[in-house]
């Protein structure tokens, strides 16, 4: 097949996804376009079965906000002419459902079909979405896909919860590469971060509000108190300044490293003892499910699709949102005995493998063609 592929080309969990999906399905034979303002974070090789074409947005003094939507759309259009593509993958209704209806209908008028898969991530639904100026188009762009799929059941369930939705939803989980990382580091250096008797507990993300990584800061300032410990803090975002004042203002700021965004995730990985997540939201829960493949429990909030990632008592713990407490109790249950810890370190690393992307990636293999035959008998 030849597959176009519409997503953000950042560094968030929608975009790594769509990225490692192409790169999957380019090992399986199929032809793939990334089509997108920039090239994908993750696009490191481009090769005969792998391509990427820019979008590009004219500037014009007439409008306030450049109409990327537009350009795209127009981009879709010459793509799909130009390297006949069978089928668009785009994830996030919009604007890339949206636009990909638009060159969808400009297509049909020179007698050119493609269908259109739409992969809804979350903050598509659960924030953008549901705001009532976006709320007509997002129902409209998911009704008008030939297919749609959720990254969890959660977010399948608020979908349906929130838009008057007539199209089924598929639900495929979020996957991880197992056989791109490499867990046995010779130069692993945990030396370098903590001594022998110290605990290493991480938390990577964005730093946004929703992240709540001030509960990050709390809990392990409890875990601190009980036993040695450091803390390693991965990513950047508006938080950042208020955490370190927390830190400081609690007296642990030489026990928490603060990395900024950082390319070397795995290395940091490879020596933590635990993983925390106690986000507001999360549609799936992806920052967890990669620290489960280094084998690090998780202590995570309960909330969206986390619960179908972190499973309860196995991989780690669920706490309500907010809750420190329990999730200071559920943590030194893990950190304090050695034989246990390791238990768990073994459970997250299994249940990890329930998401390789080798299981799920035939999953959209199987959407694409199904949706191909639906459209040949239309």
């Amino acid at each position: 097949m030849k597959i176009g592929i519409v997503c953000y080309p950042t560094f968030g969990g929608s975009g790594v996804v769509a990225t490692e999906l192409g790169l999957e399905l380019s090992k399986r034979g199929h032809e793939v376009h990334f089509i997108t303002y920039n090239q994908p974070v993750r696009l490191e090789l481009l090769s005969n079965n792998v391509h990427y074409h820019e979008v590009n947005v004219p500037e014009y003094p007439l409008f306030h906000y450049q109409p990327y939507e537009l350009a795209l759309s127009s981009k879709l259009v010459d793509m799909v002419k130009l390297h006949k593509i069978d089928i668009l993958h785009v994830h996030y209704a919009i604007p890339h459902a949206y636009a990909a209806y638009m060159a969808k209908k400009m297509l049909q008028e020179e007698g050119i079909y493609v269908p259109i898969v739409t992969t809804l991530h979350g903050t598509d639904i659960t924030l953008v979405g549901s705001h009532p100026f976006y709320k007509p188009a997002v129902t409209f762009s998911i009704n008008k896909s030939d297919a749609v799929t959720a990254v969890s059941q959660s977010l399948k369930d608020d979908t349906l919860r929130l838009f008057d939705i007539k199209n089924d939803i598929h639900v495929v989980p979020n996957f991880i590469d197992l056989d791109k990382y490499n867990h046995d580091f010779t130069d692993c250096q945990r030396e370098m971060m903590a001594n022998d008797s110290e605990r290493i507990v991480t938390h990577i993300s964005n730093l946004r509000p929703v992240k709540r990584a001030q509960d990050v800061i709390d809990v392990f300032n409890n875990i601190q108190k009980e036993m040695p410990a450091k803390l390693m803090l991965v990513g950047e975002g508006p938080e950042r300044e208020r955490l370190e004042y927390r830190c400081q203002e609690l007296g642990i700021l030489d026990k928490v490293i603060f990395f900024g965004k950082s390319n070397e995730i795995d290395k940091i990985l490879c020596f933590s003892d635990l993983f925390l997540l106690p986000s507001k939201t999360e549609s799936f829960g992806l920052a967890a499910l990669e620290a489960m493949s280094f084998g690090v429990p998780v202590i995570s909030s309960n909330t969206g699709g986390i619960p179908e990632v972190n499973a309860h008592g196995i991989s780690g713990f669920l706490s309500n949102v907010g809750d420190v407490k329990d999730m200071t109790k559920n943590a030194l249950h893990i950190l304090s005995d050695k034989k246990r810890l390791q238990t768990f370190k073994d459970n997250a690393r299994k249940e990890s493998l329930k998401f390789d992307l080798h299981a799920i990636v035939p999953q959209y293999e199987t959407i694409y063609e199904d949706t191909l035959a639906k459209c040949l008998v239309l």
